[in-house]
């Protein structure tokens, strides 16, 4: 039990290690501007059609299931602010988080952790190409600035998805809908949700580098490092969501 423990904190220490050499390198002059702009690319674009149904369901599944809780208390009319704050607050961008660390983290881990194995960035290291600057500093910049993006846009899909599921049983104006939704939401709603979400696409980006830098023994370690990638990441933004709560949570008791 000692040595599991001892394993997994010397690997947290060489997480953090390779996370602290991104904020070095990513203020040294000659970013790769064009390979950022192809991961923000890869990141947000090509990830819009598994957030827009995933968003949708959120938000029509939470509409239908809370309504009949709901009725029971002549409360119907506070349907839309309750699944507005619980989406923005909560479960926009936890899922939505979820979902591209397994499919963003993992591609990461498993392109670096291929390019690794195969020696390429070798290759680069020999060609005076510094990887971890054009590897690492690109994907993990676009990640932490793309998930916050996609989760917004999840929360607003995930709203007009809450629209539907009202009109399912009655008949609501949008008007209505989205004016019953802003006198419900304050900034306090909103601030500290948006701003967890930068954590979490930082985390989400740099471990999947991380594995895929890290990846030895042939294409079995492919594979390996795809799923570390992906597990470690859904840890760290469950870890990240508990810590942005407790800290939301006291500051706004003082």
């Amino acid at each position: 039990m000692e040595t599991y423990f001892k394993k997994k904190l010397i690997i947290v220490g060489n997480i953090a290690s390779f996370s602290s050499r991104f904020f070095k390198e990513i203020f040294k002059p000659g970013f790769e501007f064009k390979e950022f702009m192809r991961q923000c690319f890869v990141v947000g674009y090509q990830s819009l059609a598994l957030v827009t149904i995933t968003g949708f369901i959120m938000g029509l599944v939470l509409t239908i299931q809370s309504r009949p809780a709901m009725a029971r208390f002549g409360a119907e009319s506070m349907i839309p602010g309750m699944v507005s704050l619980s989406l923005i607050r909560e479960i926009a961008p936890v899922i939505t988080a979820l979902i591209c660390a397994g499919r963003v983290s993992s591609g990461i881990g498993a392109e670096l952790g291929s390019m690794k194995v195969t020696e390429q960035i070798d290759a680069m290291e020999v060609s005076a190409i510094n990887p971890y600057r054009y590897l690492v500093v690109t994907r993990t910049l676009a990640t932490t600035l793309m998930i916050p993006i996609l989760v917004l846009y999840a929360d607003l899909i995930g709203i007009m998805g809450g629209f539907i599921g009202i009109n399912m049983h009655s008949e609501s104006n949008i008007a209505h809908y989205f004016s019953n939704i802003f006198e419900s939401l304050e900034y306090t709603d909103i601030l500290p949700a948006i701003i967890k979400t930068f954590f979490f696409g930082f985390f989400i980006g740099i471990i999947g580098c991380y594995e895929g830098f890290n990846a030895s023994g042939g294409t079995k370690s492919v594979g390996k490092a795809a799923n570390s990638a992906v597990v470690t990441a859904s840890l760290m933004i469950f870890i990240i969501d508990l810590i942005a709560v407790q800290v939301t949570d006291l500051f706004f008791e003082l």
